[in-house]
């Protein structure tokens, strides 16, 4: 799809990258060894609070319930697991649209 994209094995992963690389999108699974999905993301949340990512959940737990819970934690969106192409494509454009209405210049 012509993106960039770095891999994190966990949440303490993805909060060590974040360190030294401003990420405008993160594609975060919920169930990750270590720290989880949910955990990192109110990590990011609390720890970044200047130019804040996107961040869209990928999981297999589809209930409204959760799906609800991840947006109340600071995620912006959601893909359900098996996803298609199509779904990915839809999700990212949301992302970085909304990314453009807040003023990004640059999208990486």
């Amino acid at each position: 799809m012509g993106y960039r994209a770095d891999a994190a094995f966990n949440g303490f992963e993805v909060l060590e990258a974040m360190k030294h690389k401003h990420y405008d999108l993160i594609l975060m699974d919920i169930q990750m060894p270590e720290m989880d999905g949910e955990k990192a993301a109110k990590e990011i949340r609390k720890q970044f609070p200047g130019e804040p990512p996107c961040i869209i959940a990928m999981t297999a737990n589809a209930l409204k319930t959760d799906l609800d819970r991840y947006i109340s934690i600071g995620m912006n969106g959601y893909i359900v697991k098996p996803f298609k192409m199509g779904d990915l494509s839809r999700v990212l454009s949301e992302c970085f649209a909304r990314l453009s209405q807040r003023g990004k210049n640059s999208i990486k």
